[in-house]
């Protein structure tokens, strides 16, 4: 087996993956040891593929390959019956695609998190993926050592995302700054001090602990600001608060 999934970008070789930092309700073992392996769904339609990353993962003591799925709607069942942790699952798919196999997963299987391992470096698919409830968008190109990581860090409560994703992440949000409000017909709803203060932070991809140090707050204090912020804005994610506040002009990028 390869160091890798597939050739590494050139600017991208030596970045890793790109962490938001951990999400509202991350599950009471955030930030302690996990007593239990992370039970792992793996998603893709190419059988020699899901077996190279089971092997990877068998190496690893505290992650678990549960099952393996071929196509979305496979996925959607398997999540159902098995309720897996996380779910390791490509974009393009036959039958039904991972993108739109998220929404469906997030309703069988609520506490399950997904990432997206794909060839897909489309800032569309990045975008409907994250809408559709994803946490993690990672392109297959980085080492397996990683997926490793990042599904650790997905578990724990992190979004994590390839760092040319991130970059592309990056350029659409300042376009949003740029961009006139002629059709903003709804206003945002009212954040409070506290909240902008802390939503700032995230967008910055600091984690809960760093940010209650910052703030000279808890971290219980942090998580239940990213819980309102998120109830308020009606997202599911704090990599999705981050676009929103970006879009709504809440927040500025220099």
């Amino acid at each position: 087996m390869a160091d890798s999934f597939g050739p590494m970008q050139d600017e991208d070789a030596d970045d890793g993956v790109v962490g938001m930092g951990p999400d509202a309700g991350s599950g009471p073992n955030a930030g302690s040891p996990r007593k239990e392996p992370i039970r792992v769904l793996v998603v893709d339609d190419h059988a020699l593929f899901r077996r190279g990353l089971e092997i990877v993962l068998a190496a690893e003591e505290d992650i678990q390959v549960v099952g393996e799925a071929g196509d979305g709607a496979e996925a959607v069942d398997k999540a159902a019956d098995l309720l897996p942790d996380i779910v390791l699952m490509d974009v393009r798919m036959p039958k039904r695609g991972g993108i739109e196999a998220c929404t469906s997963i997030k309703e069988v299987a609520p506490s399950a998190k997904i990432i997206m391992l794909t060839i897909s470096d489309e800032e569309a698919d990045l975008y409907d993926a994250i809408k559709a409830g994803a946490t993690g968008y990672l392109l297959k190109e980085i080492s397996t050592d990683e997926v490793a990581t990042a599904i650790r860090a997905v578990a724990d409560g992190q979004s994590q995302i390839s760092p040319s994703m991130a970059s592309k992440l990056l350029t659409e949000f300042k376009s949003m700054i740029q961009r006139t409000d002629e059709r903003r017909l709804v206003p945002a709803p009212r954040l409070t001090d506290r909240e902008l203060e802390v939503l700032k932070l995230v967008a910055t991809g600091m984690n809960n602990r760093d940010i209650a140090k910052e703030l000279f707050i808890s971290e219980n204090t942090v998580k239940n600001h990213v819980r309102n912020i998120l109830e308020k804005l009606q997202l599911h994610s704090r990599m999705e608060a981050v676009v929103y506040a970006m879009r709504e002009k809440i927040l500025e990028i220099r």
